[in-house]
């Protein structure tokens, strides 16, 4: 069986959309609640017969990524935010089915555990190559003053690769002739998404970034190294500063059952006193002296003393 295989054979059970730690369903509502959120904003905007310009330059600005490193400075939480948000209703849904269709193969293989990680990973490359673009492309240098980056397709392409790169003999609808390899379906995602970019070379880069990352995150995964471990012992330290007393009741229950028991003595393990085991510690006695004898048989000799054989 060859490397991908054996992480095959470790697949987990699938979740449910409801159950609890399900990674890709939090991804999925915080995009949705993200959208509905600037949403209503960009409403109360237009009730107000303010413009879509005004709402991009005094709200929509401060989540999503410029692409001029001055302007990043003001704002340096865009190169998370940004990859949360979306423009249009059509953008959102379409990005999370990909999401759901790719992510839900990647979390039942690997775990809930690599989801998020590959998510902000593809999501932070993208960010980098985005910006790196508009400093080495002159024709994208020259309109760096206004272009900027949002949306969850550097995310996607990231666990698209990843699902890929860990299970590449994957197959969808396995009841039409024996299904759909799982790199045609990413093959056709990488195309719709360099399409929609309609030749927006700072956006192309970006899902390059996020490929990248995705892929070279999966392949140092299946070498051992988990590069998501540290997000993850993050998330459950801060999550156990709002359960202090969760941990703390583990301790004393432990401490109470295992340790502090009271006038109960310890366990002893106690040998069954026969005849044949006196017989064979007093021809030991004689052959090597009282000394050789273990604390064992030294307890099985006191408790005969005070028993009739």
């Amino acid at each position: 069986m060859g490397e991908s295989g054996r992480y095959i054979s470790k697949r987990i059970r699938r979740m449910d959309i409801g159950e609890d730690n399900n990674a890709l369903m939090a991804l999925i509502a915080i995009n949705a609640m993200v959208f509905v959120c600037f949403g209503m904003v960009r409403i109360i905007y237009q009730m107000s017969d303010s413009t879509v310009t005004a709402f991009r330059f005094e709200v929509l600005r401060y989540a999503i990524m410029p692409a001029k490193l001055s302007l990043l400075e003001y704002a340096p939480w865009t190169a998370i935010t940004y990859m949360f948000v979306h423009s249009s209703i059509i953008e959102v849904v379409v990005n999370m089915l990909w999401l759901w269709a790719f992510g839900s193969i990647l979390q039942n293989v690997c775990g809930n555990k690599v989801v998020i990680p590959v998510y902000f990973y593809g999501g932070l490359a993208g960010a980098l190559f985005f910006v790196a673009s508009a400093y080495l492309i002159p024709s994208v240098h020259s309109q760096i003053e206004y272009i900027s980056l949002e949306g969850a397709n550097a995310s996607i392409l990231a666990i698209a690769m990843a699902a890929t790169a860990i299970t590449p003999k994957y197959r969808l609808f396995p009841m039409l002739n024996g299904g759909i390899p799982l790199w045609v379906v990413t093959l056709v995602y990488v195309v719709i998404a360099f399409a929609s970019g309609n030749g927006n070379r700072a956006y192309l880069f970006s899902l390059g970034g996020g490929a990248l990352a995705g892929f070279t995150f999966m392949n140092s995964y299946k070498k051992g190294r988990d590069w998501g471990l540290w997000m993850n012992e993050l998330y459950n330290w801060f999550i156990n500063l709002f359960e202090p007393g969760k941990k703390k009741s583990r301790g004393n229950i432990k401490n109470m059952i295992f340790y502090k028991t009271g006038q109960r003595k310890p366990f002893i393990k106690e040998s069954v006193v026969t005849q044949e085991k006196i017989d064979s510690i007093l021809d030991k006695i004689n052959k090597e002296g009282f000394d050789s004898l273990s604390d064992e048989e030294k307890n099985i000799l006191k408790k005969a003393s005070g028993e009739n054989f």
